[in-house]
């Protein structure tokens, strides 16, 4: 009580004082009041119905639309079965990054400039049906998915599972799975489902076990014919028959990737915990031009009970043009047909030089064009493609408009403005490219397993810190962990300058060729004249007590690279499968500098003679310790 006496002609200073503390309570027990939640129910549906959600849906995107965000949202779905249809769908004219274009995507749940909205699936199925994007996060700020799975009734891909092998009579029997949704037209077999058809091309070998089989990659599919025997039982006619045996699946698809299971673009703090994807015609999860991304238990996985070998048509999860930071954790990562996670920026392509401080640039690859690439303020370098060295100091960005286009949305090509004149080199004859450092992120990849996946695991391209620790790299049918670095092919920057890879097992990783796998964990920056070269591209990456289990020779490749450590990591050399690979050295090393192999243990015996390889290298650059 004696906080409160005061001298009289203190009175009315201290009412006034006490009148604003009660007030900074109100304050403090409103802002303390727990989320507002809705049950989706309200919005006109029925859990487990097999009806089409949809119409519910767009209810509540009209509630959500006139909700201020003042106070934390909580839309709670029931437990169960949630259907969706692509026919009743919202249309949406997106363009996503590492994917194909259409003009018009079906989105069922378009988050569009909304603030503190959670969206709790309680352990409920969501099922899809046709061609679409289950979710987009566009525009918006602190949005959490928690607590569902993502699957399609009739998945775009198909595998054949293989029952009886004939090659003298040249076919074998294979069942179609999963069941119904085809036809055989002059001896092709189309895939068919709601408002889709395709013709598969391609196939991913898998063998009985669920994992893809050793040294059998992007197989063509292109049987002489394809017959019905009885309904989802075909004879394939002349087709890997030297090969196939009876048990292995092949997972028939194209390489065309039109819709993500999650699209995420320009948003602030964007969180998913224990959300699983079981299928996506696209990447599990892309994110562009956004900043704070947390995933916790997320996972592009098999759904358990089902036969299914196969998962999402690309990557589990990708990020491009991000900053802030990525974090994924507890995750599990499987069956996809490329990589677990890749995190890049895009370098533009300079077409044009105006003046000395604005040039015309454009977006490269085809699948990867469209959206905001940066804004003012924005710190930039130049590079040289040939020898992807940085010319000139760091630069912003003054002003960056579309170029012989109306709009960001669409865009290919750039007129940027900026602040400090260009470097000389821009006007010869090089070729040269621009690459944004400030939409860069950290990146958190901690205790996730990647397993039974084509292509490669991990890949980190950025030059803010990464760290990559208490992973399990399982049968991934490539590289197991890739920095990369491109501006010629698929214009993915770029150079790492702080990555630390620590406490992984890598287990028979590297049973199939494909780009940049090199070996294990492959340090592979794309430098047509890498003769000509003069600075290193990647640099600062640590490399340390890791299990690495393998029957072959490669384990680490680094080209471009200087300030590498590899230390006291382990190397165990089991039977599991025949050695094939071309690199039959455990370190092969291209054009480096400050290279530390130290306190490393090889159960089978290490001859640095022939197990050490530095090509392109100063005398010295590699330096072995305490072996």
């Amino acid at each position: 009580m004696h906080y409160f006496k005061t001298r009289v002609s203190d009175r009315n200073i201290c009412s006034n004082g006490f009148f604003l503390f009660v007030l900074f309570l109100l304050i403090i027990c409103f802002s303390c009041k727990g989320p507002q939640v809705k049950s989706f129910e309200d919005f006109g549906t029925r859990v487990n119905s097999g009806e089409d959600a949809n119409p519910a849906v767009m209810k509540m995107l009209e509630f959500l639309g006139k909700y201020k965000g003042s106070r934390r949202l909580v839309i709670r779905f029931p437990e169960g079965r949630y259907d969706f249809y692509a026919g009743t769908a919202p249309s949406r004219n997106y363009y996503i990054s590492n994917h194909d274009h259409e003009d018009e995507r079906k989105v069922v749940f378009p988050l569009e400039h909304l603030k503190n909205v959670v969206i709790d699936g309680q352990g409920s199925e969501f099922i899809f049906h046709g061609r679409m994007i289950p979710f987009s996060v566009i525009g918006s700020q602190n949005i959490t998915f928690r607590n569902f799975s993502i699957d399609y009734e009739v998945p775009h891909l198909r595998q054949l599972n293989v029952l009886e092998v004939h090659p003298k009579q040249g076919y074998f029997i294979g069942e179609l799975y999963p069941h119904g949704d085809y036809r055989i037209e002059g001896g092709k077999l189309w895939l068919e489902g709601p408002k889709f058809e395709l013709q598969p091309h391609q196939a991913m070998a898998f063998s009985a076990d669920g994992r893809l089989t050793y040294l059998r990659r992007d197989l063509e599919f292109n049987p002489e014919k394809v017959e019905e025997v009885s309904p989802n039982f075909l004879k394939v006619y002349e087709w890997q028959l030297n090969e196939t045996q009876s048990g292995e699946q092949f997972v028939l698809r194209t390489y065309y990737r039109p819709t993500p299971g999650i699209f995420v673009s320009q948003s602030l703090n964007t969180r998913f915990d224990n959300v699983k994807v079981h299928y996506a015609e696209g990447m599990g999860l892309l994110a562009q031009m956004s900043e704070n991304i947390y995933l916790d238990g997320f996972s592009v996985s098999l759904k358990e009970g089902d036969r299914r070998c196969f998962t999402t048509q690309a990557d589990a999860t990708h990020f491009s043009g991000c900053k802030g930071e990525i974090i994924s954790i507890n995750g599990l990562y499987e069956g996809m047909a490329d990589d677990a996670i890749n995190v890049h920026g895009t370098y533009l392509k300079t077409i044009e030089v105006l003046d000395e401080h604005t040039l015309v640039a454009a977006y490269m690859h085809s699948q990867s064009w469209g959206f905001e690439w940066g804004m003012p303020g924005d710190s930039v370098q130049f590079l040289v493609s040939n020898t992807m060295e940085i010319k000139g100091a760091l630069n912003r960005i003054q002003t960056i408009e579309p170029f012989q286009h109306d709009q960001i949305e669409g865009a290919k090509m750039f007129k940027i403005t900026f602040e400090n004149p260009l470097p000389g080199i821009f006007f010869v004859e090089e070729s040269m490219v621009v690459e944004n450092l400030t939409w860069t992120p950290e990146v958190v990849f901690s205790h996730n397993t990647v397993r039974n996946n084509r292509a490669r695991g991990a890949l980190f391209s950025t030059p803010k810190k990464v760290v990559c620790e208490e992973n399990l790299f399982d049968h991934s049918h490539g590289t197991a962990i890739l920095l990369c670095g491109d501006a010629n092919g698929w214009y993915e920057t770029g150079a790492c300058r702080d990555v630390l890879i620590r406490n992984n097992t890598f287990r028979n990783n590297l049973t199939a060729y494909y780009q940049f796998t090199n070996a294990i964990i492959s340090i592979f920056p794309v430098i047509p004249e890498l003769e000509k070269q003069e600075a290193f591209f990647h640099s600062g990456i640590v490399i340390e007590n890791n299990r690495f289990e393998t029957f072959d020779q490669p384990v680490l490749y680094a080209r471009s690279t200087e300030n590498l450590v590899f230390r006291n990591n382990i190397i165990f050399k089991n039977r599991d499968y025949e050695p094939f690979h071309w690199n039959q050295h455990v370190f092969l090393f291209e054009k480096v500098k400050r290279v530390l192999i130290e306190d490393n243990k090889f159960e089978q015996g290490f001859d640095s003679e022939k197990d050490i390889r530095a090509l392109f290298s100063e005398p010295g650059a590699v330096v072995l310790r305490n072996e």
